[in-house]
């Protein structure tokens, strides 16, 4: 196979794709910026729609690295944020997770107080938090309520807990749930295609 058929060439690179959470590769057509004359020609579509694949190629390259300063939109450069914040890199998790823990790890630098816990734990709910203290048995509770039901990457929210709270305090998680009252509205048709576990968080 010639080198331009795999890396470069029409095999690859003939037709727009996105990469998981990527930009999107698309390959501009050069004959049309040509005189007509030229159309028509084997050759000349080859040649032109090897020249298109590898300037989608350069502009997919340049879109890529600009997405990585940015940490909602980086993804192979997410190695790079948890190495400068000391967070192992563990790339069998989705890169949702892994920005959770990063942007975690951001919230949770500094002097630890119950509005840093607060900004950390949100980050991995994606909803309102709130931190209760209990100062006579020296622990903290975090209520999570803006959502409904456990945040996904507890184990990872349990981390970022253990690294930023006094050592000397015990914290404890309280979770939302749906009130009986709210299920009034739902049919039992409605009720019926649901899991328990749906039902649960339903809103």
């Amino acid at each position: 196979m010639a080198y331009g058929d795999s890396i470069y060439g029409l095999v690859g690179y003939s037709a727009d794709r996105v990469t998981e959470e990527g930009p999107e590769v698309h390959v501009p057509d050069l004959m049309k910026y040509l005189p007509e004359y030229y159309q028509g020609i084997p050759e000349m579509e080859e040649l032109q729609a090897s020249a298109g694949a590898q300037c989608g190629e350069i502009a997919y390259a340049m879109a890529d690295s600009d997405a990585q300063k940015t940490l909602e939109s980086a993804t192979w450069s997410l190695s790079r944020w948890e190495r400068m914040l000391g967070l192992a890199s563990d790339t069998n998790k989705s890169y949702a997770t892994r920005r959770e823990m990063i942007k975690a790890k951001l919230r949770g630098s500094g002097t630890t107080t119950p509005e840093m816990i607060r900004r950390t734990a949100s980050a991995f709910s994606g909803g309102d938090v709130e931190v209760v203290e209990v100062p006579g048995a020296y622990s903290f509770e975090v209520h999570f309520v803006g959502t409904l039901g456990i945040p996904a990457n507890m184990a990872g929210l349990i981390q970022i807990m253990e690294e930023i709270k006094p050592a000397h305090l015990d914290y404890s998680f309280v979770y939302s749930y749906t009130w009986w009252d709210s299920l009034k509205s739902l049919t039992w048709n409605g009720a019926h295609g649901k899991t328990w576990n749906e039902l649960r968080v339903y809103e």
